[in-house]
Parts: C-alpha cells; sequence; structure tokens
C-alpha cells in the first residue's frame, strides 16, 4: 500500500489528485503545519531528513520530490497518464515536469517572501523593509512572473493541456505553479486559457475526491 505523508496547503495535494487520477490504492498520514510559521512539524523529519513533503513510502521505499514521485507513480500504474517514448509530446512532459518546481516556482516563492517580509520585520524596521521589499517585487519579481504568466498562456493556447491533446501527469505537476500564481497574483487576468485550465481541473472527479480526503486547501 503506498503511504502519502501529506502537508496541509502543499504539494502533496498534487501527488493525492494523481492517485485518484491513476486508481492506485494509498492511505494518507495527515500532518499539520505550524499555525504561526506555517511550516512543516518535525514529525516529517523522522520520515525523510528534510522534513518536507510529500513524500511517499512504498514497498520499502521513501520517494520525495514531486516530480520523482510523479514519475514513480505513473510507472507503477503501467504507463498511464504519460505519452508514448519518442513523440514530442513525451519530450513536452518531460520539460513540464521538471519546468514546474525548476523555473516556475522559484519567483513564485519570492513573491510570497517579499511580500511577508514588512510585516515580520521589527516595527522601527517596517518603513525600510518593506520600501526594499516594494522595488524588488516591482524591479524584478512581478515581470517575471508576467513573462512566466504569458508562457503559460502562449503554451496552452497550442493545445489544451500542457504536453498534447489529452490531459497527462505533467499537467498535475504544473496545477501547483498555477493555483499559486492564481492565488498569490493575477495570472487570470487577460489570460482566459489559464482560467479554463485551471477551472477544468478543479471540476475533474478525481481532483475533487483528492480534496475531500486531503483536507482544506487552500489553492484550490
Amino acid at each position: 500500500m503506498i503511504i502519502v505523508h501529506h502537508l496541509n496547503n502543499s504539494r502533496s495535494q498534487r501527488v493525492l489528485w494523481l492517485l485518484e487520477e491513476l486508481g492506485l490504492p494509498y492511505e494518507i498520514v495527515h500532518h499539520q503545519r505550524d499555525p504561526k510559521t506555517m511550516l512543516a512539524p518535525d514529525s516529517l523529519k523522522a520520515v525523510h531528513p528534510l522534513g518536507k513533503s510529500p513524500v511517499i513510502v512504498d514497498e520499502g521505499r521513501t520517494i520525495a520530490e514531486t516530480g520523482a514521485i510523479i514519475e514513480y507513480l505513473v510507472e507503477k500504474a503501467g504507463g498511464m497518464m504519460r505519452p508514448a517514448a519518442g513523440t514530442p509530446e513525451r519530450l513536452a512532459w518531460t520539460y513540464w515536469l521538471h519546468y514546474a518546481e525548476g523555473s516556475a516556482m522559484p519567483p513564485l516563492l519570492m513573491k510570497l517572501v517579499f511580500s511577508a517580509l514588512p510585516e515580520r520585520a521589527p516595527m522601527l524596521m517596517k518603513p525600510l523593509v518593506k520600501g526594499v521589499s516594494g522595488q524588488a517585487l516591482k524591479g524584478f519579481v512581478d515581470p517575471q512572473l508576467k513573462t512566466h504568466f504569458d508562457y503559460w498562456e502562449s503554451e496552452l493556447g497550442k493545445t489544451a493541456w500542457f504536453a498534447g491533446p489529452a490531459m497527462t501527469a505533467a499537467d498535475v505537476m504544473m496545477s501547483f505553479p498555477l493555483e499559486a500564481a492564481d492565488q498569490r497574483g493575477d495570472v487570470r487576468n487577460g489570460r482566459p486559457r489559464v482560467s479554463a485550465f485551471l477551472d477544468a481541473i478543479h471540476a475533474r472527479p478525481a481532483y475533487r475526491a483528492a480534496l475531500e480526503k486531503g483536507g482544506p486547501y487552500d489553492f484550490a
């Protein structure tokens, strides 16, 4: 039985969604963020040294990192939700699987950090920190995000999904960056294809089933 160590409001939600799509049996071990720091609990360090989610345990193997987990689960399901080898769609599938965390998430994380810094700064430092954070957001982070958002809109204009005409595990991988962008930015503004993608994944029965099992998820 696949065990998913699931952290609320985290990347592990898309692992639950993929498992529902693939029809693989699994169990969930729930972990809750610290309500003040929003950091993962120490209980996850007992599963993996980095103490982060998602982590799955299956047949004595402990697997971390969403991309690696997705590849493992797709292989376990006999290649479901993965285009055939040697096709342009397979190359796109591999690209988006790596792009999601390698390129898309860093500026979204910077957006979160710089937006939160002023509130966390000491009272006397707040004006200075707010000014520095505002300049970083305006001069670097927000332009970077716009470039990525427009890129998604353009690519989704070629096919309805990121790796071809059918939904694949690459779309599951890309769901978190788009959901994070929807929460932290104006990704839907003027981007009907991105909006349609988000609406489509949120309407899927497997997505809804994963939400019910995973618990509250602010990005949906």
